[in-house]
Order: C-alpha cells, then structure tokens, then sequence
C-alpha cells in the first residue's frame, strides 16, 4: 500500500506501469457505469 506497491495505481505510477488499475489508453468523458447495455 504505497509508492513502491506495483498492485496499486500509486505504484504503478511511480514504476511506470500499466496494468487493470492503470490502464495505458484512458478514455475521457466515458461513464463504465452510465452505459446502457442493449
């Protein structure tokens, strides 16, 4: 739980990752939530 935790967003931040928490393409103004499924 910190900087040097490559399992958070903070850490993976800091170690220059990506991975589930911190996506490398992050879509703006799109609500995971809000979207309707048809």
């Amino acid at each position: 739980m910190g900087r040097g935790d490559i399992k958070t967003k903070k850490g993976k931040i800091t170690k220059g990752s990506f991975g589930k928490v911190r996506p490398a393409k992050t879509k703006k103004n799109v609500a995971p939530k809000a979207e309707p499924k048809a």
